[in-house]
């Protein structure tokens, strides 16, 4: 894949996406999200990708948030054109059916946290920065913030956050659950390598039904969310993969899974 904002490579079943336009501390733009689409999509049908990794070029930035520049002219209809686009890549990315791992490298402002909220996990370097600044703009979080900050870090956090505008630092994020761990900047690449390797070794179809469980219960009742996770469970114990990995546990021996 040649890209012309972002950085595409893949190394022992982990894909890599890095946004690359260091200049613009790798805020989006319309092309970058584009390509990003493309980028996720891509590694969604190829069976050698088991966890994707997205983060930002050089140790300054993320995404350092939306490219102003874009945001300046636009009207009523032009604004919701423009965020549904990056909402929809924010859908890919959560309804991804392979683990994703946001490696956050410094400032991850606007939507550049609104991309990581996104992922299924996030880690972040100790020189990292979050928040949501768009009130100050006169402008509100449009792909997703106002929705899933609220759902990870609770209602009052989100409001304190979003309306005062304010940036966090990386302890911070991880004393609210923003952020899952911190790690120093050069050990960042390794940690999210670790992690994405030990769910690399999993039963894919396992995985794939776990995000569906979790993410489609959210928004459902207990019960409601219990039988979800019921059917989900009866379509796991069809899999070869089951099938594989209670044999091998039961031969004391590594499962060797098949994605089937």
């Amino acid at each position: 894949m040649n890209f012309e904002n972002l950085e595409v490579k893949k190394q022992d079943r982990i894909g890599w996406i890095t946004i690359n336009r260091p200049e613009k501390l790798n805020a989006l733009n319309s092309e970058t999200i584009k390509e990003l689409q493309e980028a996720f999509v891509s590694y969604q049908k190829d069976p050698e990708v088991s966890v994707v990794i997205l983060t930002g070029s050089g140790e300054k930035a993320f995404v350092a948030g939306a490219d102003i520049g874009e945001l300046a002219g636009l009207d009523a209809a032009a604004g919701r054109e423009y965020v549904l686009k990056g909402q929809e890549l924010s859908r890919i990315i959560e309804n991804f059916d392979k683990p994703v791992i946001a490696a956050v490298n410094g400032y991850a402002l606007g939507g550049g946290t609104e991309l990581a909220l996104a992922c299924h996990i996030r880690i972040a370097s100790d020189n990292a920065k979050m928040g949501q600044p768009e009130v100050k703009l006169g402008l509100i979080p449009g792909y997703g913030g106002t929705q899933r900050l609220a759902r990870l870090v609770g209602k009052g956090l989100a409001m304190e956050l979003i309306l005062s505008g304010k940036t966090i630092d990386a302890a911070e994020a991880l004393r609210i659950g923003l952020v899952n761990a911190v790690v120093s900047l050069d050990e960042l690449k390794g940690a999210c390598e670790k992690l994405a390797a030990s769910m690399a070794a999993n039963a894919p179809k396992a995985l794939e039904y776990a995000i569906e469980a979790i993410n489609g219960g959210l928004d459902k009742t207990l019960d409601e969310g219990l039988h979800f996770e019921a059917d989900l469970f009866g379509k796991t114990c069809a899999t070869e993969d089951s099938k594989e990995g209670t044999k091998a546990f039961l031969e004391k021996r590594k499962p060797e899974f098949q994605g089937k």
